[in-house]
């Protein structure tokens, strides 16, 4: 895309992969100049988005569904915002055509799209962030908004000023209090500024001159016993200022006059240490050749050994390979000759089995008993079909013999 050479600069840089969290925060302020929440969140019912809302990070919560959604319709937004016609796509159309088609968008607009469509898909992840941003700049574009450096106030030099005088104050008020301090080894040294007050005191009394010649009248060792008391409180001291930089070029001389002094002792040892590490190093070089040339032979025994191993290994894998195919098929054949083992033991369990038999006996009996009682009840039929068949033939043979009786003769006297 347009940004590719800034972000190739990004990438390179440890915090590449916190860019797309700083790239949807500036996405966020955008769609907020755009007035996104009423003109997308309201109309579709959806909740404000979060800082980080498009950004895929494994620490964040993810819905795919929601944020593809999400990213379609705001990209349909942005697009229309921008000045060309794009139908806003539904929630269930196809996920290919609508990337597709926002893609086609983008490339109208002059942006380079060099990422496969697939990366928007999930609805999450740097590419989704980037088009956004594009589609929300061409938008602002043409609505003719663009950010500005902030303009800072000027702000007075006089509470600087102060604050640096103060600092000088305190600073000048340190340095004085440290002066101050009494050190042990100046305890009974003599300040030239107390002489100097001393020697003008004197001064300033009336001076009373002696009018005849002074002579001494103390001892000569008691008079050096009191110098040799009072010599270490004679001893004027004049203090150093610090911020003097006469004391830092003196400073300076000394500090390089011992870097001097320490090279020399130092560059003897460095050049000693030099030659024998030359020497040794010679040595290692020498006793290095003579192994090599002593070792030849064993290293082209070591390199016919390893051409032996690799062909050993080719051969091996060769063989393992075979080895591996014919132990698939026997566990093949293993498997079929299991289930024809079981079928046999279900054959041979039923075929050995005598409960049909049993079965059938039982069966039989109960047939010939259900036999007999029907020859039984054949036969009570049969006696009574008989008993029947007589009763009406003893009937038709009484009423034959009934119709076939003559009537009686008429006598002579009839």
């Amino acid at each position: 895309m347009a940004d590719d050479g800034r972000r190739g600069e990004e990438d390179a840089g440890p915090g590449a992969a916190h860019h797309v969290f700083v790239v949807m925060e500036v996405l966020l302020e955008k769609l907020k100049v755009l007035n996104y929440e009423e003109e997308v969140l309201m109309k579709h019912n959806m909740k404000n988005l979060s800082r980080h809302y498009f950004v895929s990070s494994p620490y964040l919560a993810s819905n795919p569904g929601e944020q593809f959604f999400m990213f379609t319709v705001i990209a349909a937004w942005l697009i229309n915002e921008a000045g060309r016609p794009f139908t806003e796509p539904q929630e269930y159309d196809e996920p290919n055509a609508t990337v597709s088609n926002i893609l086609a968008e983008l490339r109208a607009f002059g942006v380079k799209v060099d990422f496969p469509p697939s990366k928007l898909k999930s609805g999450s992840g740097e590419h989704v962030c980037l088009v956004l941003d594009r589609l929300a700049e061409e938008a602002l574009r043409r609505k003719g908004f663009s950010f500005r450096r902030p303009n800072y106030p000027t702000e007075t030099t006089e509470e600087e000023s102060v604050m640096e005088d103060d600092a000088e104050l305190t600073l000048s008020k340190v340095e004085e209090e440290m002066i101050e301090e009494p050190d042990d080894d100046e305890e009974n040294v003599m300040d030239l500024e107390a002489l100097k007050l001393r020697t003008t005191h004197t001064e300033a009394e009336p001076s009373s001159k002696p009018d005849e010649i002074l002579e001494s009248t103390v001892d000569a060792s008691e008079w050096n016993l009191e110098v040799e008391r009072v010599l270490p409180q004679l001893k004027v001291t004049i203090r150093t200022d610090n911020k003097d930089w006469r004391i830092h070029v003196d400073q300076m001389h000394q500090h390089r006059d011992g870097i001097k002094s320490s090279l020399k002792e130092a560059k003897s040892y460095l050049d000693k240490l030099q030659e024998d590490i030359g020497k040794t190093l010679e040595k290692v070089s020498s006793r290095e050749k003579y192994i090599n040339n002593q070792l030849e032979h064993l290293i082209q025994e070591y390199r016919s050994a390893q051409a032996k191993l690799s062909e050993a290994k080719e051969r091996y894998q060769q063989a393992s390979g075979g080895v591996t195919e014919r132990t698939r098929v026997l566990a093949e054949i293993s498997e079929e000759l299991e289930k024809v083992k079981q079928e046999m033991e279900e054959k041979g369990s039923s075929m050995s089995d005598g409960a049909p038999v049993v079965k059938i006996k039982q069966s039989l009996n109960k047939l010939k008993q259900e036999i007999l009682q029907m020859d039984v009840r054949i036969g009570v039929v049969e006696h009574t079909l008989l008993q029947a068949k007589l009763k009406e033939k003893s009937n038709m043979t009484r009423d034959m013999h009934a119709t076939n009786i003559p009537e009686p003769a008429a006598g002579p006297f009839s």
